[in-house]
């Protein structure tokens, strides 16, 4: 799909709008929780590939750790990673969390593979007003990434989120031993930037925030937190991609 609009960024980076709907905003933002060492992910990871090439949704893979113990380190694994699931289990009032698993909007969970299920909650999202209801752009001036944030209800934290493009992993050991899975948009890190107040405003950073080494992609996400700080709706997003779109 080609971009509706490229700007130039520092570092080889580019703002790009390959994920957007047709009104100009991406129609939701989807999360997998996967594991190169869980047997049940890779027709997850395939959905997740399928719905990456859909073009109107911002989709992030967080490699979680919990599963390194069988046998295969995920190598794009973290604490952080399963820290952020179990936030979302803790806000949904769950005592478990599990792989692969999907969540939609910060707001509801299912399970990863389920390609049709996931469109049909954006979509049900998009139609009961809990979709991304907050405008988001972002753009480069001289040495500052500017941050525009459009009006809504209620408070939120500016985030973004920094992932790989793409990354072909041979899995040596584990429930997946001797396969080579490709995977799509991992997370590498998770920065809380900022923070909005449900008024139209402008956040202006210093353009460092976007210097982290091999970075290739990031999305930025106006996502709600409960008082606890865990995370929960997400309002509004934008994403930021290095070199061609995909």
């Amino acid at each position: 799909m080609s971009p509706r609009f490229m700007i130039p960024l520092i570092a080889g980076l580019a703002f790009a709008g390959p994920l957007l709907a047709e009104d100009g905003t991406p129609k939701g933002v989807v999360e997998l929780f996967t594991a190169q060492g869980c047997a049940s992910c890779p027709p997850a990871d395939a959905a997740f590939r399928k719905l990456v090439s859909q073009g109107n949704v911002i989709a992030l893979a967080y490699h979680v750790d919990y599963w390194n113990y069988l046998g295969w380190a995920d190598t794009l694994s973290s604490k952080e990673n399963t820290e952020r699931q179990y936030g979302y289990a803790r806000m949904m009032g769950r005592s478990n969390v599990y792989t692969p698993q999907a969540i939609v909007n910060g707001r509801d969970h299912l399970a990863g593979a389920d390609l049709a299920g996931i469109n049909g909650k954006i979509n049900g999202y998009a139609n009961e007003g809990k979709g991304l209801t907050v405008p988001v752009s972002a753009r480069m001036g001289g040495d500052q990434l500017e941050i525009k944030l459009g009006a809504g209800q209620g408070k939120a934290n500016v985030v973004i989120v920094y992932f790989d493009k793409e990354k072909t992993i041979d899995v040596e050991k584990g429930e997946n031993s001797g396969q080579k899975i490709s995977y799509l948009h991992s997370v590498t890190d998770v920065e809380t930037v900022g923070m909005w107040d449900g008024k139209a405003t402008t956040l202006t950073l210093p353009a460092s925030v976007m210097e982290k080494p091999d970075l290739e992609g990031s999305a930025i996400l106006l996502q709600s937190v409960t008082a606890n700080g865990d995370p929960g709706a997400i309002l509004g997003a934008a994403v930021v991609m290095a070199g061609k779109n995909i």
